[in-house]
């Protein structure tokens, strides 16, 4: 006979701000979309074990024993100390911890479709990476199985990519996505959807963050990390002319003879810097250094660290700045920095030069200056009540490796090279 304690302890993580919301929703049926490691599989573990704690029987779903393996991982910490005094009984093999004598069961279950989960019954069910199920999964067995107690259901999905296909079982790449959309057109207040980002979990690594973009595609950026599904259309992306498969390329050690250019955008908060070679023999330019320091520095310090990364090259311009900030510009020159104004003061008309620069394939970022990627892969047009897009771009102010690049492109001039000719170097 197992001696009951008087008090024993369940240790659950803390849920972030995302995770919180879901946990005080009353909906029976909860729809979440979240990027990449952005704490979907933690809070249905968090979920599983209250419901589990309150006498329910909990069942848990994914298409991959290793995502099982992260559920089951975090159920089995959590209760930890009620199963160590023997209050619930684990089985390994079967991924399930139960109470003794009752129907009070959590069990976490490999199944991508109905097959695999027939003959069972849950007062709670809960299906992660729902997108590369099929859909029977659901359909045919997952909502009879709730009927008998009035059961809640749980969907986790991150918005498809390429990456998936291979895997997904799915007869509709797309049908995750249909259901979150007639969930959210849901008025009675039975379906209750969720949307966060992998930068909205705060526990995320951020260079583990960075390393994931590094080899992701605009598309698969906009899917896996923000959660989007397909409601991005590439005409509202400003530097939609960017080639990933051809301009975004390994890093390569740049020869000392290559002429420098630099962009700035001030901020006592956000300053930012990007560092740009330009080939002599093509004329292509190469970004292969961002300076984002955060704030705290002072002018002197930014200049000595810029010194320090152009040394012994040649900095034919330093660009950056909007009109209104001629007297940082004066300081920066001040301290040995010269910095021009750019050409055009409209924020559009420098996106111009960029984007022309970018058609022509002649802009070449290296793909480990994850923040200049990412804000290429963010930045978009405010759209009007049509839905379209307008020339003002949307949070322009967030934009501050990018501000840095049209300050200083706003300064070249786009010139198509012809095939079979070496382009001249022209500095305007």
């Amino acid at each position: 006979m197992v001696k009951m304690a008087d008090e024993l302890t369940v240790t659950l993580p803390i849920p972030h701000l995302e995770q919180e919301r879901i946990l005080t929703s009353s909906a029976k049926r909860k729809i979440i979309r979240a990027g990449r490691r952005s704490g979907k599989t933690v809070g249905a573990a968090i979920m599983a074990v209250e419901a589990f704690l309150e006498g329910k029987r909990v069942l848990y779903t994914a298409p991959t024993t290793e995502q099982v393996d992260t559920f089951w991982y975090e159920v089995k910490q959590a209760l930890a100390e009620p199963i160590v005094a023997g209050v619930f009984t684990k089985n390994e093999t079967e991924h399930t911890i139960e109470k003794k004598n009752t129907e009070n069961r959590i069990q976490g279950h490999t199944a991508w479709s109905a097959d695999m989960i027939r003959g069972s019954y849950a007062d709670l069910l809960i299906m992660d990476e729902f997108q590369l199920c099929n859909e029977d999964l659901w359909e045919t067995v997952g909502a009879p199985m709730l009927l008998d107690n009035n059961g809640d259901a749980i969907f986790l999905y991150t918005p498809p990519s390429l990456r998936s296909v291979g895997v997904s079982k799915a007869r509709d790449p797309r049908h995750a996505a249909k259901l979150f959309k007639q969930a959210k057109e849901d008025t009675t207040g039975r379906w209750q959807v969720f949307s966060f980002t992998s930068h909205d979990n705060p526990h995320i690594d951020r260079s583990a963050l960075e390393e994931l973009i590094k080899d992701m595609s605009r598309g698969a950026y906009r899917q896996e990390i923000l959660a989007e599904d397909d409601e991005a259309q590439l005409s509202w992306m400003v530097y939609k002319a960017f080639r990933e498969d051809t301009c975004k390329i390994e890093r390569f050690p740049i020869p000392q003879g290559w002429p420098r250019f630099v962009g700035h955008d001030f901020g006592a908060s956000n300053p930012a810097a990007l560092f740009i070679a330009q080939d002599p023999a093509t004329g292509y330019f190469y970004v292969y250094h961002e300076y984002l320091p955060g704030g705290g520095r002072s002018t002197a310090q930014h200049v000595e660290e810029f010194k320090r990364i152009t040394a012994g090259t040649n900095v034919i311009k330093r660009v950056g700045g909007s009109h209104q900030e001629g007297e940082v510009r004066a300081a920066y020159t001040a301290h040995g920095w010269p910095v021009q104004e750019p050409k055009f003061r409209l924020v559009s008309a420098q996106v111009d030069r960029v984007v022309g620069l970018m058609e022509l394939n002649k802009i070449f970022i290296f793909n480990d200056l994850v923040h200049y990627l990412e804000e290429l892969m963010n930045c978009m047009w405010v759209l009007d009540n049509q839905q379209k897009p307008t020339d003002k771009i949307k949070n322009e102010q967030q934009f501050h490796v990018c501000a840095c690049a049209r300050y200083l492109f706003s300064d070249f001039t786009p010139e198509t090279v012809r095939p079979g000719k070496a382009a001249r170097v022209v500095y305007f």
